[in-house]
């Protein structure tokens, strides 16, 4: 299985995205990685690196490449040989099966939009972001793909996490809670209120019903609902906290004298963990669902150790066919819902 890698996008490409592509090719046997990008500069890294070209890492060039700062949309349309638009090409014809696209989101949105589609009867794609929680994981989205969000791209959007949830993390039955400011079914704004009777009625997931910011850590649901404006808000929320708190732990031993620092020396393996726990490094990037194809999307600061994990959860997610499992959803969906108006 191949993995396209946009080895051009994110604040420290080349370097940290070719050594993660190197780290991945070893780190998992069955998933190989093409590097798409400034073919020169991606041969400088892996030289630096003692690596060369083989045949389970390669390079495609692209000559040019869709920085932050550029709307997104027109340097899709201008730049056809941009390194994201050329990655997301090589998935299109069936040479890789799956695309890692750290750099700018908006950019990889269409390019994945342009270059892939949507999965038949999906309107809006969305990005599904892990969260540690009480449980393990829970799945938030959207994270980010749609500022604006109609009550029929929330429902498939359960669809769609719900599909992440099992055939990823094997969740066996996952169940969907809708994001709102209390429990009770009246509670919420319009789209709230107008969402949550629509997930009732859908039948290929379980709704669990309204859940407040806090369940999201405590685990109550496996996936969580939103529109991107409001995912996107609390998933860089989370992040800043999850730093804040590593950060208040080191100055509290820091400043805490000899005590403190024996102290530490004895739970060392405990703060390791927890530091595992709340590293979003880990899980290597989100999937933008709906897209009818594998699509990763990693943070823009991603370093080598986000690369290696995003290569294999862009396998993974190949590997599974969530795109099939979800098609196959939003068909059975239609239908009954074409059953209904008979």
């Amino acid at each position: 299985m191949k993995i396209a890698v946009d080895a051009m996008g994110g604040d420290y490409a080349p370097e940290e995205v070719v050594l993660g592509a190197i780290e991945a090719v070893k780190a998992y046997k069955k998933y190989d990685v093409v590097l798409v990008g400034d073919a020169k500069e991606i041969r400088r890294v892996m030289t630096e690196y003692g690596t060369t070209e083989s045949d389970r890492l390669s390079i495609v060039h692209a000559g040019e490449v869709i920085e932050m700062d550029e709307h997104p949309a027109q340097a899709i349309r201008k730049k056809k040989d941009a390194s994201i638009v050329v990655a997301t090409r090589l998935v299109k014809e069936g040479v890789c099966d799956a695309v890692v696209a750290p750099g700018s989101t908006g950019a990889a949105v269409t390019a994945a939009l342009l270059g892939l589609g949507r999965i038949k009867g999906i309107e809006r794609p969305c990005i599904a972001t892990p969260i540690p929680s009480k449980k393990g994981v829970s799945i938030l989205l959207d994270s980010g793909a749609n500022s604006d969000s109609k009550p029929k791209h929330l429902v498939q959007a359960a669809i769609m996490g719900s599909h992440y949830a099992q055939h990823i993390f094997g969740i066996k039955e996952p169940n969907i809670g809708l994001l709102n400011i209390g429990a009770e079914a009246s509670k919420g704004n319009e789209l709230a209120q107008t969402t949550y009777p629509m997930l009732e009625q859908t039948k290929t997931i379980s709704f669990y019903g309204n859940v407040e910011g806090r369940d999201i850590t405590e685990g109550i649901v496996d996936v969580v609902v939103c529109d991107g404006f409001v995912g996107n808000i609390i998933l860089k929320f989370g992040e800043g906290i999850a730093l804040l708190i590593m950060q208040l732990v080191k100055d509290s031993i820091r400043n805490g004298g000899l005590l403190a620092k024996l102290g530490a020396m004895a739970v060392l393996p405990a703060f390791r963990h927890l530091r595992k726990r709340l590293d979003f490094t880990e899980y290597g990037g989100a999937p933008l669902l709906g897209i009818d194809g594998s699509f990763i999307i990693c943070h823009g600061s991603s370093k080598a150790k986000t690369i290696r994990h995003a290569v294999r959860v862009a396998g993974e997610l190949a590997e599974e066919d969530v795109v099939g499992h979800i098609r196959a959803s939003i068909e059975e969906e239609e239908g009954q819902h074409n059953d209904c108006e008979s």
